[in-house]
């Protein structure tokens, strides 16, 4: 006689098994993992959705070559379940966000993720799951990229690319909690935003040259690329520096920017605990806002994907995937779509 087995505790996760638009995402049913020694098992109350997260599902695992079938989602916020051995850090119950495993996806868009202990950090107390899960990679991005990587200092001038966006209003208010000098490019009608984000100067990319109207920078934060890169180098003072933080290809001008006496760099984000206890500690001292443009439900990350795609998103767009008990959690500064209350 055969003995009965347990059945393996299930979850829901958005999975694709192939590479496409955003209708290859779809719900799954799929065996819920456990934590190995130094991990961490969180119940995943929300995802932030990122750019890299389209371009994975587009083109696949940049950053190992894998092919579907995978779960996309690298920011977390939610409460630990379990912990594997040996971990000090957490214990079950804790309130935690990170983004774990980057630039390997840690499959945020599940109920479940497991990853390192130490790629977490406590949940700011001045947020919602909503709002933490929105923070991980664009605020440990513009965190790398001025503190880390460009040392912003008092009284610098910092030129921010794209500054209504997911990374560039975080950069904005880090920039300014370091007592920089911010110059923001925008849109016209992200402007009056901006300003209260802390930018100094505001310019509109559509109808000004930006090459033309910022001058005698000491940091240029870019997101944009191709010609961009250009004008900005033109825009720093001998001795600036340039912070790419998409990948420099042929069309970055390396011999010019030798030539002015430029450092040009790209940076690639990485999980960073220390980083994140910063970030939330700006947080709860009222110098950092985290705007959250739209809410949409585990069962419609397509449709996230397809507005974060359009290109007009102001902040971040995030997932709900457990809502808190007796309602939904919605930001303020955002609106939802059909948030379940489950």
């Amino acid at each position: 006689m055969s003995r009965p087995t347990t059945p393996t505790p299930t979850m829901r996760a958005v999975s694709q098994d192939r590479a496409g638009g955003p209708d290859v995402l779809k719900v799954v049913e799929t065996a819920r993992p456990e934590p190995g020694r130094g991990e961490i098992l969180v119940r995943v109350h929300a995802a932030g959705v990122n750019p890299a997260d389209w371009k994975t599902r587009e083109r696949g695992m940049f950053a190992t070559g894998a092919t579907p079938p995978f779960t996309l989602g690298f920011d977390v916020a939610g409460v630990v379940a379990a912990v594997g051995a040996g971990v000090t850090l957490f214990g079950p119950g804790d309130e935690v966000f990170g983004m774990p495993r980057f630039p390997y996806p840690a499959g945020a868009y599940a109920e479940y993720v497991t990853a390192p202990a130490r790629h977490f950090a406590p949940r700011p107390r001045g947020l919602d799951h909503i709002r933490a899960a929105a923070l991980p990679l664009a605020a440990l991005t513009a965190w790398q990229a001025l503190v880390d990587t460009a040392r912003v200092q008092p009284g610098q001038r910092v030129l921010i690319h794209a500054a209504a966006g997911g990374v560039g209003h975080l950069a904005v208010q880090i920039a300014k909690a370091r007592g920089a000098y911010v110059i923001a490019t925008a849109s016209a009608a992200k402007h009056e935003l901006l300003r209260t984000l802390g930018a100094d100067e505001v310019v509109d990319y559509r109808t000004q040259d930006v090459a033309a109207t910022v001058h005698d920078v000491d940091v240029v934060l870019d997101g944009i690329g191709g010609a961009n890169w250009s004008r900005s180098l033109r825009t720093l003072r001998p001795g600036g520096t340039l912070v790419s933080i998409l990948p420099l290809d042929d069309t970055f001008p390396a011999a010019r920017a030798e030539a002015a006496g430029v450092r040009a760099v790209f940076m690639l984000v990485e999980p960073d605990q220390q980083g994140l206890r910063e970030i939330g500690a700006l947080v709860d001292d009222g110098r950092l806002r985290v705007i959250v443009d739209a809410v949409f439900p585990l069962e419609r990350a397509a449709e996230a994907h397809e507005s974060g795609e359009t290109g007009r998103t102001t902040g971040k767009i995030v997932l709900s995937v457990t809502p808190a008990p007796g309602g939904r959690e919605v930001p303020p500064s955002g609106d939802v779509r059909d948030a379940p209350e489950r």
